[in-house]
């Protein structure tokens, strides 16, 4: 499987409740933290619903 390495860059602080739920469910806790994740359809599209908050490294 193809996994994808994500960073949180930007805080959730001000943002809507959606795009909260969102980091938490992608696991982030704090900035600056980054998960790895598998790239399913799913993630993908978590990842581009807060594409502002986030980066994907490599």
């Amino acid at each position: 499987m193809d996994t994808i390495k994500i960073k949180q860059v930007r805080s959730a602080i001000k943002r809507p409740a959606d795009q909260k739920a969102t980091i938490k469910a992608l696991g982030f806790r704090r900035l600056n933290q980054v998960v790895e994740k598998v790239a399913t359809p799913q993630i993908m599209g978590m990842v581009n619903k807060v594409k502002h908050l986030i980066q994907v490294v490599d």
